[in-house]
C-alpha cells in the first residue's frame, strides 16, 4: 500500500510532493509525542485502579473523571480561564519589563569591559539568590497586589535575557567589526548594524527560556502573596485546601498548556524571524 502511494506521488507536480514531504514529516515528529502520551494516560489509569485503594482513589482521580468535573463544570471553567488570564497578564508584564532592561544592560556591558566587571557579578547574583527568600521581603516593599507578582517575574526571568543577549552581542564576526572600524563606525552604528543583528538568534533564546520561568514566578509568587486577583497559583493553594482533586489537576495541565504556549511562541517568533539564515533556527522550523 505505502509502495503503490509513493508511486503515483512520481507523477505529481513539485507543490504536491512538498507537501507530501511536510505531512510525513510532521507525522514521523508528531507520532512519537502522541504515543508518549497514551502510554502515559495508560499507567495513570493503571495507578488509580489497580495501585491506589478506593478509599485513597481521591489522591490521583482517572483523566475522564480531570476532564470532566475541570473542564465542563461552568463555575470550574469560569474560575481557571480567569485566573489562566491573570497569571497570563502577570507573567508577560514581568518578562516584558525583564527583557527592557536585561537587554539594555547587556547592551552597555557589550560596549566596555569595565562595565561588564561591573554589572556581570550582579546579574549572577540575581539568579542565584533563592527566589523564595525574596518573596516576603518584596511582599512588604511592594504590596501583595499585582506589583510584587510583576516583579517576582522579572526576578525569575532576568537573567536568561542578560547572558543570551550578551553572549549574543559578543558573538559578532571580528572582521566586521574591523571593517566597521575601517569606516570609523560609532557605537550606536556598530551595536545597531552589526552586533544587535548578530544577536538575534541568542536573543531569542534567551527569550523563550525565560518566558517559561516568567510563568513559573507568577505562579509562584501568586501562591505565596495569597491575596489579590486569584491567579493559577492562588487556585493550586485553594483546591489543595479543600481536597478538589480534580480541579487541582486542571489546574496544574493549564499551567503546563500556559508554560508550553508561551514556550512555542517565543520559538515560533523567532523561526519566523531568523529562521532564514540562522542554522539553530532553522532547524527548529524542521522540528
Amino acid at each position: 500500500m505505502t509502495g503503490s502511494m509513493e508511486a503515483g506521488m512520481i507523477d505529481s507536480s513539485p507543490e504536491e510532493l512538498s507537501r507530501y514531504a511536510r505531512l510525513k514529516t510532521q507525522f514521523r515528529i508528531g507520532l512519537p509525542p502522541v504515543l508518549v502520551f497514551f502510554v502515559f494516560l495508560g499507567l495513570w489509569y493503571v495507578v488509580t485502579y489497580f495501585v491506589l485503594s478506593a478509599d485513597r482513589r481521591w489522591l490521583l482521580p482517572p483523566p475522564h473523571q480531570v476532564v470532566a468535573e475541570g473542564f465542563f463544570v461552568g463555575s470550574t471553567v469560569t474560575e481557571i480561564l480567569n485566573g489562566l488570564w491573570q497569571s497570563t497578564k502577570v507573567a508577560l508584564m514581568g518578562l516584558g519589563l525583564a527583557f527592557l532592561f536585561g537587554f539594555s544592560m547587556a547592551l552597555a556591558m557589550s560596549q566596555a569591559k569595565w562595565i561588564e566587571r561591573s554589572l556581570y557579578p550582579w546579574a549572577v547574583a540575581s539568579q542565584t539568590v533563592p527566589i523564595l527568600a525574596l518573596v516576603p521581603m518584596i511582599g512588604f516593599w511592594f504590596g501583595f497586589g499585582v506589583l510584587a507578582r510583576v516583579i517576582v517575574c522579572f526576578i525569575i526571568s532576568l537573567f536568561p535575557i542578560i547572558i543570551n543577549s550578551l553572549t549574543g552581542l559578543l558573538s559578532a564576526d571580528r572582521e566586521l567589526h574591523s571593517l566597521f572600524t575601517l569606516h570609523n563606525a560609532s557605537r550606536w552604528r556598530r551595536a545597531t548594524r552589526l552586533q544587535i543583528p548578530a544577536a538575534l538568534p541568542h536573543i531569542f533564546t534567551g527569550l523563550r527560556t525565560a518566558a517559561g520561568l516568567s510563568v513559573i514566578g507568577a505562579i509562584v509568587g501568586d501562591f505565596f502573596f495569597g491575596r489579590g486577583e486569584p491567579g493559577l497559583g492562588l487556585l493550586l493553594d485553594k483546591y489543595a485546601s479543600r481536597l478538589q482533586s480534580e480541579e487541582l489537576f486542571t489546574t496544574v495541565f493549564v499551567a503546563c498548556l500556559l508554560g508550553i504556549a508561551v514556550f512555542w511562541g517565543f520559538g515560533y517568533l523567532g523561526r519566523r524571524t531568523v529562521g532564514d539564515w540562522d542554522p539553530y533556527w532553522a532547524e527548529e522550523g524542521l522540528t
